[in-house]
This record gives structure tokens, C-alpha cells and sequence, in this order.
């Protein structure tokens, strides 16, 4: 147990999801210190009490658990590798938890420069986007010892409702590449469908609540489908970051002798919505593909 009087938290990244993350551990009571890149991204979290810091390192200093929450894998190397980054400042017996989508061997690669200086490492990214960060409702995949991951599940539940321990380190990430797979090719089944029922002259919001309920049912029909539907394409997750994410989970199919077709269709689909200036909007975007 790490209760909200002996534990001191650094949140590196406060982006669309992060900053709804680290907002529940502030609102439960911990002290919780800041930095991602951009500090307008930080302000209303500081005006709730949260403490600044100008570089990952100096957040790190004192705590006794931090959460990353950045962008890419080369973001992650640095924040933790860099030298105002998080290993070079924290102390022995720091708990890292990184939650972004990275690659495994990375994960791993953290993983063991943690133990060598007598500190934990958790990868336990996330799925829910930003009403799942909103609403404390995420799913986290966690990878890495057990005992770390007991020690720091309270915290997780500030944040999360479907909380599972995957395995040794890098079974976070792998889990959550075996989440975007999944939802890669059921995205373009949700946009689909929803160009389909306006082309045959149906009332789309009509449709979704006859096959939201039913063996159709998704998140991203329930959640998205309806941002689509109001031409809403403000990210709850960005387009370039499930990019990202689906050139990870082909590059370890690659790796595994694995064939990812759909994956593979979906990832094109994506780029050439990116390559038309749509990288900066929410997944939900690739309903513009037909118009």
C-alpha cells in the first residue's frame, strides 16, 4: 500500500489522456509533481495544487513512484535514459510505471536498467482513450514483477477499473498490441457501416441503436460512431499515435512469423488519411476516407 500521506508521485505527460490520470491521483490526496513539454498542458492541474518541475529528472527527485504518459517510443528512451531524465535523478527503490503504447523490447530494456539500480518497472499502458482517462474507467495491461505491481495497484485504481497483471516485463506492451489489432480492423468495419446506413437513406443514429446492442456491439460503435456521426473528430486519440501503435504490433508480428492482414489494411488506410493532414485528429477520423 503507497497511502496518499507517505507517497510522493511524479506524472510525466499531461496530454489529452494524462492529464485526466493524473488529475484522479491529485484529486485522491497524493502529492503529486508534474512535467511534460508543453506546461500550458500542466496549468490546470497546478492550479489544483500540483507541484512543476522543468525536467523529468527533477520531478523524479523525490517521489517514490512515477508515471509516464509521452507520445513515442524515442520519447520514452529519453525521458528515462536522457540525462535530466528519470534514471540518472530518481532514487533507489523508485517504482517507474510507464503507460504509454511502446515497443516490448523497450519495456524489457527499462525493466532491466531499473533492477540494476535497485529500482521497479512496470509497462502498463491503457485503452479507453480520453472518456476511459475522463471517467477513471481504463483498462491497464500491466507487465513486470508481481510484487511491484501489488505494491502500486492502488494507484492504478485511481486511474482504471479493468486492472490485469499480464506477466513479466514487455506483457503489457505485447497485450496492448493485441488491443489495437483488435480494434484496427473494427474501425473500419464502425466507419463503414455508418457511410452504408447514410448512403441507403437510413437515419445513422437510428441504426446504431438497433446494432450497438447487438452482436456488433464495440466500444468504438458505442463510443465513436456517434463522434463520427456529428462530425466530431477531436481526439480522444490521436491518429498518429495508433499509427505508431500498429507499426509496433506489425513490426512484432513481423518478428513472430505472423501474417496481420486486416492490421495491414487498416495501417494504410490511416496513412493515407494522415498524408491528407487528418494525423492530428481522433481515430474516429477515418470516417472521412469515403467522403
Amino acid at each position: 500500500m503507497l497511502p496518499p500521506e507517505t507517497a510522493s508521485i511524479a506524472f510525466i505527460g499531461t496530454g489529452v489522456m494524462g492529464k485526466s490520470m493524473a488529475g484522479h491521483l491529485l484529486s485522491a490526496g497524493y502529492t503529486l509533481t508534474v512535467y511534460t513539454r508543453t506546461r500550458e498542458k500542466a496549468e490546470s492541474l497546478l492550479a489544483k495544487g500540483a507541484k512543476w518541475a522543468d525536467t523529468p529528472g527533477d520531478a523524479a527527485r523525490n517521489a517514490k513512484v512515477v508515471f509516464t504518459m509521452v507520445g513515442y517510443p524515442h520519447d520514452v528512451e529519453e525521458v528515462y535514459m536522457g540525462t535530466d531524465g528519470l534514471f540518472a535523478h530518481a532514487q533507489e527503490g523508485t517504482y517507474f510505471v510507464d503507460m504509454t503504447t511502446s515497443t516490448p523490447l523497450l519495456a524489457k530494456k527499462i525493466y532491466e536498467e531499473a533492477k540494476k539500480r535497485g529500482m521497479h518497472a512496470l509497462d502498463a499502458p491503457v485503452s479507453g482513450g480520453d472518456i476511459g482517462a475522463r471517467e477513471a474507467r481504463l483498462a491497464i495491461m500491466v507487465g513486470g514483477d508481481k510484487h511491484a505491481f501489488e505494491d502500486v495497484r492502488p494507484l492504478l485504481e485511481k486511474m482504471g477499473t479493468n486492472i490485469v497483471y499480464q506477466g513479466e516485463a514487455g506483457a503489457g506492451q505485447h497485450t496492448k498490441m493485441c488491443n489495437q489489432i483488435a480494434i484496427a480492423s473494427n474501425m473500419i468495419g464502425v466507419a463503414e457501416a455508418m457511410v452504408y446506413a447514410k448512403k441507403a437513406g437510413l437515419d445513422p443514429e437510428n441504426v446504431l441503436k438497433s446494432i450497438s446492442t447487438g452482436a456488433a456491439g464495440s466500444w468504438s460503435l458505442s463510443n465513436l460512431a456517434p463522434r463520427m456521426l456529428k462530425g466530431d473528430f477531436a481526439p480522444g486519440f490521436y491518429i498518429k499515435h495508433f499509427i505508431k501503435d500498429m507499426g509496433i504490433a506489425l513490426e512484432e508480428a513481423e518478428r513472430m512469423g505472423m501474417d496481420a492482414p486486416g492490421l495491414n489494411l487498416a495501417k494504410s488506410l490511416y496513412d493515407e488519411l494522415a498524408g491528407k493532414g487528418e494525423e492530428n485528429n481522433g481515430t474516429q477520423a477515418l470516417y472521412k476516407y469515403w467522403e
